[in-house]
């Protein structure tokens, strides 16, 4: 078909991404607590957008599972249940595997330089005690093998459900867990650096798996949900 003489729209979509992004970093890092009322005009303000791309935004959310909503009732930041973070834990690992088994033939020299030097801001982040800035820095380390691996379908999923679990890492953050994950992060990179597809898949499970620490038995739990 002939290309469309019209422009995309694409500040539009940039614009909508955005927003989508801001209020979901806010949901994981507690900005909107669980429980709270959220207001498409009330958000719109504090973002200076108009309405559409917020509500645009709540709706994804609420495909997360991050708010919930009901016809004729207001759109509450959803609280974090246990067994919904497991679902999504258990999917994140199982993509991270995924995503370092498709990227260790393909990482080079300077993708595992990158790996190093993120693990590297992670370990000082550990040490300062700055959940933020371990946060960040552990992102951006399991991001180089997501990106290598060029699988779309694996990234989209990765996008959805691990801000359903960082939630509660971020409420949970143990400086003990986080100096194994250097460790684990470490060796992972030297699984990497040998090629070593079956052990590199091994240690990127490790290191996700050690999260599931982290998250109660909901069954100790007669709601399954955690109170703020």
């Amino acid at each position: 078909m002939p290309v469309p003489a019209s422009p995309a729209p694409l500040r539009t979509a940039l614009l909508r991404d955005s927003v989508h992004d801001r209020l979901r970093d806010a949901i994981v890092d507690g900005t909107l607590a669980p429980g709270e009322v959220v207001r498409d005009t009330e958000l719109a303000a504090w973002l200076g957008v108009s309405r559409t791309p917020v509500r645009e935004a709540l709706l994804r959310l609420g495909d997360t599972g991050l708010v919930r909503a009901a016809p004729g009732r207001s759109t509450v930041v959803a609280e974090i249940d246990l067994a919904e973070v497991r679902d999504a834990h258990a999917v994140v690992v199982a993509m991270h595997r995924l995503a370092v088994t498709e990227a260790v033939a393909r990482l080079t020299t300077g993708d595992l330089d990158r790996m190093r030097e993120a693990n590297a801001r992670f370990a000082a982040a550990i040490d300062a005690r700055d959940t933020d800035g371990a946060l960040a820095a552990d992102d951006d380390f399991h991001r180089v093998a997501v990106e290598v691996s060029g699988n779309r379908a694996l990234a989209t999923v990765l996008d959805q459900f691990t801000p359903v679990v960082r939630r509660l890492e971020r409420r949970r953050f143990a400086s003990h867990a986080g100096s194994e994950s250097v460790d684990l992060h470490a060796r992972l990179v030297e699984a990497c650096a040998s090629r070593d597809e079956q052990a590199a898949a091994d240690v990127a499970s490790r290191t996700w798996q050690n999260l599931a620490d982290l998250i109660p038995d909901p069954a100790d739990r007669p709601d399954q949900q955690e109170t703020p």
